[in-house]
Protein backbone atom coordinates (compact mmCIF):
# COMPACT_ATOMS: atom_id res chain seq x y z
CA UNK A 1 0.00 0.00 0.00
CA UNK A 2 1.07 3.74 -0.65
CA UNK A 3 2.13 6.02 1.65
CA UNK A 4 0.92 9.36 1.25
CA UNK A 5 3.66 12.13 1.04
CA UNK A 6 3.71 14.93 3.53
CA UNK A 7 1.88 18.13 2.10
CA UNK A 8 3.55 21.31 1.49
CA UNK A 9 2.71 24.21 -0.94
CA UNK A 10 3.86 23.73 -4.40
CA UNK A 11 5.44 26.94 -5.42
CA UNK A 12 6.14 26.09 -8.89
CA UNK A 13 2.46 25.65 -9.55
CA UNK A 14 1.98 29.11 -8.22
CA UNK A 15 4.25 30.15 -10.86
CA UNK A 16 2.56 28.32 -13.79
CA UNK A 17 -0.61 30.06 -12.88
CA UNK A 18 0.92 33.18 -13.16
CA UNK A 19 2.56 31.80 -16.40
CA UNK A 20 -0.69 30.85 -17.63
CA UNK A 21 -2.73 34.53 -17.20
CA UNK A 22 0.29 36.18 -18.57
CA UNK A 23 -0.02 33.66 -21.77
CA UNK A 24 -4.26 34.46 -21.62
CA UNK A 25 -3.70 38.51 -21.38
CA UNK A 26 -0.77 38.33 -24.28
CA UNK A 27 -3.92 36.42 -26.62
CA UNK A 28 -5.95 39.00 -25.85
CA UNK A 29 -3.88 42.24 -26.16
CA UNK A 30 -2.26 41.34 -29.28
CA UNK A 31 -4.09 38.29 -31.53
CA UNK A 32 -8.15 38.28 -30.41
CA UNK A 33 -8.76 41.61 -29.61
CA UNK A 34 -6.46 43.40 -32.31
CA UNK A 35 -8.85 45.07 -34.46
CA UNK A 36 -10.36 46.45 -31.81
CA UNK A 37 -7.39 47.76 -29.74
CA UNK A 38 -5.21 48.76 -32.31
CA UNK A 39 -7.48 49.79 -35.55
CA UNK A 40 -8.02 47.26 -38.23
CA UNK A 41 -5.93 46.65 -40.90
CA UNK A 42 -2.20 45.21 -40.87
CA UNK A 43 -2.04 43.02 -38.00
CA UNK A 44 0.40 45.02 -35.19
CA UNK A 45 2.42 42.15 -34.02
CA UNK A 46 3.10 40.04 -37.35
CA UNK A 47 5.72 37.99 -35.25
CA UNK A 48 4.52 37.56 -32.11
CA UNK A 49 1.27 36.73 -33.17
CA UNK A 50 2.13 33.64 -34.29
CA UNK A 51 3.05 32.82 -30.62
CA UNK A 52 0.67 34.39 -29.09
CA UNK A 53 -2.38 33.37 -30.96
CA UNK A 54 -2.07 30.02 -28.62
CA UNK A 55 -2.19 32.15 -25.21
CA UNK A 56 -5.68 30.68 -25.17
CA UNK A 57 -4.06 27.58 -23.83
CA UNK A 58 -3.49 29.13 -20.99
CA UNK A 59 -6.97 27.77 -19.52
CA UNK A 60 -6.23 24.29 -20.02
CA UNK A 61 -3.19 24.93 -18.11
CA UNK A 62 -5.46 26.40 -15.22
CA UNK A 63 -7.95 23.81 -15.58
CA UNK A 64 -5.58 21.22 -14.99
CA UNK A 65 -3.83 23.23 -11.69
CA UNK A 66 -7.14 23.64 -10.60
CA UNK A 67 -7.95 19.56 -10.47
CA UNK A 68 -4.62 19.38 -8.56
CA UNK A 69 -4.68 21.79 -5.76
CA UNK A 70 -8.45 21.34 -5.29
CA UNK A 71 -8.23 17.41 -4.60
CA UNK A 72 -5.04 18.63 -2.11
CA UNK A 73 -6.93 21.27 -0.28
CA UNK A 74 -9.93 19.30 0.09
CA UNK A 75 -8.42 16.02 1.41
CA UNK A 76 -10.07 15.34 5.27
CA UNK A 77 -12.46 18.19 4.63
CA UNK A 78 -15.83 18.14 5.49
CA UNK A 79 -18.73 19.33 2.40
CA UNK A 80 -19.26 22.64 4.72
CA UNK A 81 -15.34 22.95 4.64
CA UNK A 82 -14.67 22.58 1.03
CA UNK A 83 -17.40 24.92 0.42
CA UNK A 84 -16.66 28.17 2.65
CA UNK A 85 -13.36 27.52 1.35
CA UNK A 86 -14.33 27.95 -1.90
CA UNK A 87 -16.60 31.17 -1.73
CA UNK A 88 -13.47 32.83 0.68
CA UNK A 89 -11.20 32.38 -2.31
CA UNK A 90 -13.31 33.10 -5.13
CA UNK A 91 -15.95 35.84 -4.22
CA UNK A 92 -13.58 38.62 -2.83
CA UNK A 93 -11.47 39.43 -5.68
CA UNK A 94 -14.48 38.56 -7.84
CA UNK A 95 -16.88 41.23 -6.33
CA UNK A 96 -14.25 44.16 -6.54
CA UNK A 97 -13.13 43.06 -10.58
CA UNK A 98 -17.12 43.30 -11.27
CA UNK A 99 -17.76 46.24 -10.14
CA UNK A 100 -14.31 47.81 -11.51
CA UNK A 101 -15.04 46.71 -14.34
CA UNK A 102 -18.38 47.73 -14.89
CA UNK A 103 -17.32 51.03 -13.61
CA UNK A 104 -14.46 51.24 -16.52
CA UNK A 105 -16.25 50.18 -19.10
CA UNK A 106 -19.24 52.88 -17.89
CA UNK A 107 -16.85 55.31 -17.70
CA UNK A 108 -14.96 55.01 -20.40
CA UNK A 109 -16.79 52.75 -23.07
CA UNK A 110 -14.41 52.70 -26.00
CA UNK A 111 -12.78 48.55 -25.70
CA UNK A 112 -16.23 47.16 -24.51
CA UNK A 113 -19.86 48.81 -24.50
CA UNK A 114 -21.28 50.18 -20.93
CA UNK A 115 -22.86 47.20 -18.70
CA UNK A 116 -26.03 47.73 -16.79
CA UNK A 117 -27.71 47.33 -13.29
CA UNK A 118 -29.20 44.10 -14.11
CA UNK A 119 -26.24 42.92 -15.58
CA UNK A 120 -23.87 43.78 -12.71
CA UNK A 121 -26.26 42.55 -9.54
CA UNK A 122 -26.40 38.78 -11.74
CA UNK A 123 -22.76 38.67 -12.09
CA UNK A 124 -22.22 39.31 -8.86
CA UNK A 125 -23.50 35.66 -8.06
CA UNK A 126 -21.42 34.21 -10.53
CA UNK A 127 -24.52 32.33 -11.78
CA UNK A 128 -24.81 35.24 -14.99
CA UNK A 129 -23.98 32.53 -17.59
CA UNK A 130 -26.40 29.70 -16.56
CA UNK A 131 -29.20 32.21 -16.34
CA UNK A 132 -28.22 33.95 -19.80
CA UNK A 133 -26.93 37.37 -18.64
CA UNK A 134 -23.81 38.66 -20.18
CA UNK A 135 -20.52 38.83 -18.35
CA UNK A 136 -19.07 42.16 -17.42
CA UNK A 137 -15.78 40.59 -18.16
CA UNK A 138 -15.47 38.19 -21.35
CA UNK A 139 -12.89 36.20 -19.52
CA UNK A 140 -15.41 35.38 -16.71
CA UNK A 141 -16.67 32.06 -18.34
CA UNK A 142 -13.94 29.93 -17.38
CA UNK A 143 -15.37 30.60 -13.44
CA UNK A 144 -18.46 28.73 -14.77
CA UNK A 145 -16.16 25.86 -15.68
CA UNK A 146 -14.72 25.83 -12.28
CA UNK A 147 -18.16 26.66 -10.40
CA UNK A 148 -19.20 22.84 -12.30
CA UNK A 149 -16.13 20.97 -11.23
CA UNK A 150 -16.32 22.48 -7.80
CA UNK A 151 -20.26 20.81 -7.58
CA UNK A 152 -19.41 17.48 -9.14
CA UNK A 153 -16.02 17.02 -7.19
CA UNK A 154 -18.23 18.18 -3.80
CA UNK A 155 -20.29 14.78 -4.13
CA UNK A 156 -16.66 12.88 -3.83
CA UNK A 157 -16.24 15.36 -0.40
CA UNK A 158 -19.92 14.67 0.94
CA UNK A 159 -18.61 10.61 1.19
CA UNK A 160 -15.07 11.19 2.18
CA UNK A 161 -12.26 11.64 0.08
CA UNK A 162 -10.00 8.56 -0.66
CA UNK A 163 -7.59 7.35 -3.05
CA UNK A 164 -10.69 4.72 -4.43
CA UNK A 165 -12.90 7.02 -4.68
CA UNK A 166 -10.98 9.67 -6.26
CA UNK A 167 -9.93 7.41 -8.97
CA UNK A 168 -13.53 6.53 -9.65
CA UNK A 169 -14.66 10.15 -10.00
CA UNK A 170 -12.10 10.34 -12.37
CA UNK A 171 -12.42 7.66 -14.47
CA UNK A 172 -16.11 7.99 -14.40
CA UNK A 173 -16.45 12.04 -15.04
CA UNK A 174 -14.14 10.67 -18.42
CA UNK A 175 -16.12 7.91 -19.65
CA UNK A 176 -19.57 10.05 -19.00
CA UNK A 177 -18.04 13.07 -20.53
CA UNK A 178 -17.37 11.03 -23.87
CA UNK A 179 -20.53 9.45 -23.35
CA UNK A 180 -22.34 13.20 -23.93
CA UNK A 181 -20.77 14.48 -26.85
CA UNK A 182 -23.10 12.30 -28.88
CA UNK A 183 -25.89 11.62 -26.16
CA UNK A 184 -28.16 14.84 -27.80
CA UNK A 185 -28.77 15.64 -24.12
CA UNK A 186 -27.60 19.27 -23.40
CA UNK A 187 -28.20 18.99 -19.86
CA UNK A 188 -25.22 16.29 -19.76
CA UNK A 189 -22.87 18.37 -21.72
CA UNK A 190 -23.30 21.57 -19.20
CA UNK A 191 -22.91 19.36 -16.64
CA UNK A 192 -20.09 17.05 -17.60
CA UNK A 193 -18.26 19.57 -19.46
CA UNK A 194 -16.40 17.19 -22.15
CA UNK A 195 -14.54 20.22 -23.60
CA UNK A 196 -12.44 20.65 -20.25
CA UNK A 197 -13.43 17.64 -17.79
CA UNK A 198 -10.01 15.67 -18.98
CA UNK A 199 -7.72 19.13 -17.53
CA UNK A 200 -9.45 19.14 -14.47
CA UNK A 201 -9.38 14.93 -14.15
CA UNK A 202 -5.70 15.13 -15.09
CA UNK A 203 -4.79 17.33 -12.67
CA UNK A 204 -6.64 15.25 -10.19
CA UNK A 205 -4.85 12.40 -11.64
CA UNK A 206 -0.93 14.26 -11.10
CA UNK A 207 -2.15 14.92 -7.66
CA UNK A 208 -2.40 11.39 -6.80
CA UNK A 209 0.78 10.57 -8.01
CA UNK A 210 1.94 13.45 -5.72
CA UNK A 211 0.40 12.33 -2.31
CA UNK A 212 0.47 8.45 -3.32
CA UNK A 213 3.63 7.76 -5.92
CA UNK A 214 3.67 6.13 -9.14
CA UNK A 215 0.80 3.69 -9.82
CA UNK A 216 -0.55 2.69 -13.06
CA UNK A 217 -4.01 3.46 -11.62
CA UNK A 218 -3.29 6.94 -11.44
CA UNK A 219 -0.69 7.00 -14.62
CA UNK A 220 -3.64 5.69 -16.48
CA UNK A 221 -5.96 8.34 -15.83
CA UNK A 222 -3.96 11.09 -16.46
CA UNK A 223 -2.84 9.17 -20.09
CA UNK A 224 -6.73 8.50 -20.58
CA UNK A 225 -7.38 12.54 -19.62
CA UNK A 226 -4.18 13.64 -22.13
CA UNK A 227 -6.13 11.51 -24.88
CA UNK A 228 -9.54 12.65 -24.10
CA UNK A 229 -8.21 16.27 -24.14
CA UNK A 230 -6.16 15.48 -27.82
CA UNK A 231 -9.84 14.95 -28.84
CA UNK A 232 -11.32 17.99 -27.75
CA UNK A 233 -8.37 20.51 -28.65
CA UNK A 234 -10.05 20.25 -32.43
CA UNK A 235 -13.24 22.06 -31.96
CA UNK A 236 -11.03 24.43 -29.63
CA UNK A 237 -8.53 25.34 -32.24
CA UNK A 238 -11.18 25.49 -35.18
CA UNK A 239 -13.25 27.87 -33.01
CA UNK A 240 -10.55 30.28 -31.92
CA UNK A 241 -9.30 30.57 -34.91
CA UNK A 242 -12.46 31.15 -36.81
CA UNK A 243 -12.89 34.16 -33.92
CA UNK A 244 -9.14 35.31 -34.54
CA UNK A 245 -9.78 35.11 -38.47
CA UNK A 246 -6.46 33.04 -38.43
CA UNK A 247 -5.39 29.63 -39.50
CA UNK A 248 -4.18 27.71 -36.14
CA UNK A 249 -2.44 24.29 -36.30
CA UNK A 250 -3.76 21.46 -34.32
CA UNK A 251 -0.72 19.63 -34.12
CA UNK A 252 1.02 23.42 -32.24
CA UNK A 253 -1.71 22.65 -30.05
CA UNK A 254 -1.77 19.44 -29.50
CA UNK A 255 2.37 19.85 -28.59
CA UNK A 256 1.76 22.75 -26.19
CA UNK A 257 -0.89 20.81 -24.35
CA UNK A 258 1.40 17.56 -24.09
CA UNK A 259 4.07 19.80 -22.94
CA UNK A 260 1.91 21.05 -19.90
CA UNK A 261 1.34 17.84 -19.10
CA UNK A 262 4.63 16.63 -18.75
CA UNK A 263 5.52 20.18 -16.93
CA UNK A 264 3.11 19.07 -14.16
CA UNK A 265 4.27 15.62 -13.98
CA UNK A 266 7.53 16.79 -13.36
CA UNK A 267 5.62 18.93 -10.18
CA UNK A 268 3.87 15.80 -9.38
CA UNK A 269 7.01 13.70 -8.88
CA UNK A 270 8.85 16.10 -7.02
CA UNK A 271 11.29 17.02 -9.48
CA UNK A 272 10.57 20.63 -8.77
CA UNK A 273 10.15 20.41 -4.84
CA UNK A 274 13.06 22.50 -4.08
CA UNK A 275 11.87 25.58 -6.49
CA UNK A 276 10.45 27.85 -3.24
CA UNK A 277 11.50 31.79 -4.75
CA UNK A 278 9.81 33.43 -2.39
CA UNK A 279 8.02 35.76 -5.40
CA UNK A 280 6.53 32.62 -6.42
CA UNK A 281 3.75 33.07 -3.63
CA UNK A 282 3.22 36.68 -4.37
CA UNK A 283 2.72 35.49 -8.10
CA UNK A 284 -0.31 32.76 -6.87
CA UNK A 285 -2.00 35.42 -5.12
CA UNK A 286 -1.88 38.00 -8.01
CA UNK A 287 -2.85 35.63 -10.82
CA UNK A 288 -6.92 35.36 -9.71
CA UNK A 289 -7.28 38.91 -9.40
CA UNK A 290 -5.24 39.73 -12.70
CA UNK A 291 -6.73 36.96 -14.58
CA UNK A 292 -10.74 38.86 -13.29
CA UNK A 293 -9.61 42.91 -14.45
CA UNK A 294 -6.86 42.32 -17.31
CA UNK A 295 -9.24 42.21 -20.81
CA UNK A 296 -11.66 44.74 -20.41
CA UNK A 297 -9.74 47.51 -18.25
CA UNK A 298 -6.60 46.75 -20.01
CA UNK A 299 -8.03 47.26 -23.15
CA UNK A 300 -9.74 50.75 -22.31
CA UNK A 301 -5.98 51.03 -20.62
CA UNK A 302 -4.50 50.06 -24.19
CA UNK A 303 -6.68 52.76 -25.93
CA UNK A 304 -6.35 55.78 -23.48
CA UNK A 305 -2.36 55.71 -23.36
CA UNK A 306 -0.19 57.80 -25.66
CA UNK A 307 1.21 56.72 -29.12
CA UNK A 308 4.11 54.67 -28.24
CA UNK A 309 5.60 51.33 -29.55
CA UNK A 310 2.97 48.86 -29.25
CA UNK A 311 4.95 45.99 -27.46
CA UNK A 312 5.71 48.88 -24.92
CA UNK A 313 2.16 49.52 -24.64
CA UNK A 314 1.25 45.48 -23.85
CA UNK A 315 3.99 45.57 -21.59
CA UNK A 316 3.04 48.72 -19.48
CA UNK A 317 -0.56 47.38 -19.49
CA UNK A 318 0.21 44.30 -18.38
CA UNK A 319 2.38 45.64 -15.59
CA UNK A 320 -0.79 48.17 -14.29
CA UNK A 321 -2.99 45.17 -14.30
CA UNK A 322 -0.41 43.53 -12.03
CA UNK A 323 -0.17 46.53 -9.63
CA UNK A 324 -3.93 46.92 -10.07
CA UNK A 325 -3.98 43.37 -8.57
CA UNK A 326 -1.97 43.53 -6.33
CA UNK A 327 -4.01 46.42 -4.86
CA UNK A 328 -7.56 44.00 -4.95
CA UNK A 329 -5.84 41.83 -3.11
CA UNK A 330 -4.50 43.51 -0.41
CA UNK A 331 -6.93 46.01 0.13
CA UNK A 332 -10.08 43.58 -1.00
CA UNK A 333 -9.65 40.99 -1.25
CA UNK A 334 -7.59 39.75 2.12
CA UNK A 335 -9.36 41.70 4.45
CA UNK A 336 -12.79 40.54 3.04
CA UNK A 337 -12.11 37.31 2.88
CA UNK A 338 -10.73 37.09 6.31
CA UNK A 339 -14.17 38.60 7.76
CA UNK A 340 -16.21 35.95 5.72
CA UNK A 341 -13.86 32.85 6.84
CA UNK A 342 -14.46 34.47 10.60
CA UNK A 343 -18.55 34.69 10.01
CA UNK A 344 -18.87 31.82 7.75
CA UNK A 345 -17.15 29.82 10.25
CA UNK A 346 -18.98 31.09 13.15
CA UNK A 347 -22.11 29.57 11.51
Amino acid sequence: MATPRVGGRLAVLDGLRLCAALAVAFFHFTAINADKLWGPGEAPFQRAVHVTSYGWLGVELFFMISGFVISLSCWGRTVGAFARSRLIRLFPAYWAAVLLTAAVVTIWPSFEKPVNPQQVVVNLTMLNEPLGIPAVDLSYWTLWAEARFYLLFAVVVALGVTRRRVLWFGYAWLIAAAVSVKAGLPVLTILLQPAYAPYFVAGIGFFLVHKFGSDIRHWGLIVFSWAMGMYSLGARVAATGKTEHRELSLTVAMLIVTMFFLIVAAVALGWTARVRWPWLATAGLLTYPFYLLHQHIGGTLIQHLPEMPRPVTVVLVIAAMLALAYAVHRLVERPLAAYLKKRLTAS
